[in-house]
């Protein structure tokens, strides 16, 4: 019973530690988004995905390929360059535009990496304010799209930033290569062209709301808890008053309209769906989703991005906030502990995590 005793002991005091690590880290980073918000702080990196992939291609062929065939066809490359650049500066001095034809078409790629709170959608917004007015007929925009849901209202405003990209006429293209599931699909099905990689988790069309409730312990120890409302429904459940079956089938039914909103919204956005067959919040893997009409095909991200820069200009968009000491150390932390409980799990597992 001692050593019960101890045991139990040791794991109130490393719980209680961890959960002040957590909440030191959490008030970090919060201080840090707020001064962050004040400041406003950030700016649009554009980045050439041709000269990225180019600069790899050579890399590997200097090592690989004959030296003086690199130098041939350098040289040839160099020579095109000049007639080309020739060519354009005898346009300007006709004054003469080029026109759309001789304009290469253009891909846009964004990244959305979802959490809880949608919080990547201030971002994403930038983003697509700065590449909004540059679209051109033909051009379309590709974002790479990671979340496994959260809050309805945020997931709600990030679809609607998607929403403006269509908008404004321009083919929205959305690439899930590991989880867009609930929150993350009602954003997905908002583009015209879904694609996803094989083992891609995808789906999910449902609404979770989950709370514990700690009436009987406070009764148990002889706590009273006093809510104080206006309106009959104005809190249905709580944690720490006495919930009713009337506030129980409230709350249900309050479930039940979100759920018929997002089914409305997933059926307007993609009507060829059998909504009622998918709408059941199961998830469903890359190839199984592709059967049931989810997604349109089994292709990943960079794959779709190297077929077009054969003969598209492709662009990666970003916007970057300048972090502050807080975030920066408050980041830091958060990825050892999640490193570390990931060790842990792992062990527990035995190092089997298919």
């Amino acid at each position: 019973m001692e050593f019960i005793y101890e045991y139990g002991l040791f794991l109130a005091q490393a719980i209680t530690l961890v959960a002040a690590v957590l909440i030191l880290v959490a008030s970090l980073v919060s201080i840090g988004q707020r001064q962050r918000a004040d400041q406003h702080e950030g700016h649009i990196e554009i980045r050439d995905l041709n000269e990225k992939y180019k600069h790899i291609s050579e890399t590997v062929r200097d090592v690989t390929d004959d030296p003086d065939v690199l130098k041939m066809e350098r040289k040839a490359a160099k020579k095109h360059e000049k007639a080309k650049a020739k060519n354009t500066r005898k346009k300007l001095k006709r004054s003469e535009t080029a026109t759309e034809d001789d304009r290469r078409k253009r891909l846009y790629v964004m990244s959305f990496d979802g959490d809880l709170r949608a919080s990547a959608t201030d971002n994403l917004r930038e983003e697509i304010s700065a590449i909004l007015p540059q679209v051109k007929a033909g051009d379309e925009v590709l974002v790479n799209l990671e979340s496994p849901g959260g809050l309805v209202h945020s997931y709600g405003l990030a679809s609607s930033q998607l929403q403006r990209i269509k908008t404004a006429g321009v083919p929205l293209i959305v690439a899930v290569d590991k989880v867009a599931a609930s929150g993350g699909y009602m954003m997905a099905c908002v583009a015209d062209r879904i694609i996803a990689a094989p083992f891609a988790v995808l789906g999910s069309i449902g609404v979770l709301a989950q709370l514990p409730n700690f009436h009987r312990l406070l009764q148990k120890h002889d706590i009273d808890f006093e809510l104080l409302t206006a309106g009959e429904y104005k809190r249905t459940l709580t944690m720490f008053g006495e919930n009713t079956d009337k506030g129980r089938e409230k709350f249900v039914e309050e479930l039940e309209e979100t759920h018929d909103l997002f089914k409305s919204f997933v059926t307007a956005n993609r009507p060829s769906l059998d909504i009622t067959k998918v709408a059941t919040g199961e998830v469903w893997y890359g190839q199984n989703a592709l059967q049931e009409g989810l997604v349109d095909e089994l292709q990943t991200s960079d794959a779709f991005i190297q077929d077009r820069l054969k003969d598209w200009d492709v662009y990666d968009v970003r916007f970057v906030h300048k972090k502050n000491w807080q975030e920066k150390l408050g980041l830091a932390a958060e990825g050892a502990l999640e490193r570390s409980f990931l060790k842990i799990w792992q062990r527990a597992l035995g190092g089997k995590n298919y």
